[in-house]
């Protein structure tokens, strides 16, 4: 009789997480057998999502929300987006899991545990916007390739973690420093163990900065698996791309990160402006570095209906990437005039800002509520599409809402 193989510890753990409870005789799962709870799963079940959560794919899984769900102030994992570009990893070992700091620009490379990360270094908490590059992807014409990401591809939670630029400065890092890039635990979809599904970076000036963590918590407790866990780096106001998931080395660069997804089109827009479909040269795109100025009215949802000579309370969030959001209206008359809504300053750096507004309405009918928001340096949200770009990336048109007034 051959001899029956049971799952590992790793694995058991990863799968308990999955599930969200105990597996009671999870020691005793045959190796290779999945759970009926994760067969064909229920993603919204599987990752603790909110039901009216949108999903554009499930091979990787993408998931974004609709601008009611984001009314709150700091994202819950219920609505937060999910963007991921290879499989998540299944054997999570937490105590046994390392950060490798190294590449052709440290002094030295080191290896960290999780532990020595959080025992090591000063933990440090904030807010940040973290937003897909092809959020609103779905309104260009011609159509880019990609998921169709509407408005819900956004979010802003608490983040709690350790400084990249204090776990640099502990390697110690050559003055030829140019770029950070990551490299995470995800499979690629293929399932080739050679290929990374993403491994991008940023600037070093970015990667210095203190907002810029190696984060371990989420809203105060473990980051969700889907999210990261169990350590991610969160580099708040740009591409979400540049915030890898589930981080395992960090490779300090002489040069231009040239990693998985940082070359050809991948998050890069045309330098300069091009006609629609157009086609441009590798050459002729520039990275995206800092997210434009933005906003999301989150209430009330759109197709409201109130009576007549009542006023409608409105309200949501702006954000401008590196910048802070300087000024925010709104109007009822499709852009010819604009009335100034109330803006609150940001929790810290890079998290997003809350505004809000008493509308008033001239009669009964239809209207459309559109928002608009200006950054430090006097740039506005365009009212419509912005420039067109092969992938479709940094739509930043003004969020607008129906109301009928009867």
């Amino acid at each position: 009789m051959k001899r029956r193989s049971f799952i590992k510890k790793a694995t058991l753990s990863s799968l308990t997480v999955l599930v969200g409870t105990e597996i009671v005789f999870g020691e005793m799962i045959p190796s290779g057998y999945t759970p009926l709870a994760l067969q064909d799963p229920d993603p919204f079940k599987l990752f603790q999502k909110n039901k009216e959560m949108i999903l554009l794919n499930d091979r990787p899984w993408n998931l974004e929300a609709q601008a009611h769900l984001l009314d709150e102030k700091i994202t819950s994992n219920e609505f937060m987006f999910i963007r991921n570009n290879g499989k998540v990893p299944e054997n999570i070992d937490v105590k046994n899991w390392t950060v490798t700091i190294d590449g052709e620009s440290v002094k030295q490379s080191k290896t960290y545990t999780l532990e020595e990360l959080k025992s090591k270094f000063k933990h440090h908490t904030y807010q940040l916007t973290i937003e897909c590059g092809g959020n609103g992807r779905a309104e260009f014409d011609p159509p880019a390739k990609g998921n169709q990401w509407t408005v819900g591809a956004v979010s802003c939670a608490t983040w709690t973690g350790v400084r990249l630029k204090d776990i640099l400065d502990d390697v110690g890092i050559k003055s030829n420093a140019v770029y950070i890039g990551y490299h995470a635990a995800d499979a690629h979809l293929s399932g080739d163990a050679k290929k990374e599904p993403i491994s991008r970076g940023v600037p070093m000036a970015k990667a210095m900065q203190e907002e810029t963590l190696l984060a371990f918590q989420m809203n105060g407790k473990d980051i969700p698996l889907v999210h990261g866990y169990p350590v991610r780096l969160v580099s708040g106001g740009w591409p979400a791309s540049t915030s890898g998931k589930w981080i395992q080395r960090i490779s300090v660069r002489n040069k231009e990160h040239d990693g998985e997804k940082m070359t050809g089109s991948s998050y890069r827009v045309p330098c300069e402006p091009v006609a629609p479909g157009e086609k441009v040269k590798d050459e002729d795109m520039c990275i995206i570095e800092s997210m434009p100025v933005k906003s999301l009215i989150t209430y009330p949802k759109s197709g409201a209906v109130i009576d007549s000579g009542k006023k409608l309370s409105i309200r949501g969030h702006a954000w401008a990437g590196e910048l802070e959001v300087t000024k925010m209206e709104y109007s009822i008359d499709y852009g010819s005039t604009w009335q100034a809504a109330k803006i609150e300053a940001p929790a810290n750096r890079l998290a997003w800002q809350h505004f809000s507004a008493s509308v008033s309405f001239p009669k009964k009918g239809y209207y459309e509520v559109w928002a608009r928001a200006t950054d430090a340096q006097g740039t506005s949200q365009p009212m419509l599409l912005p420039g067109w770009n092969p992938k479709g990336y940094l739509n930043n048109a003004c969020h607008r809402i129906a109301v009928k007034v009867s």
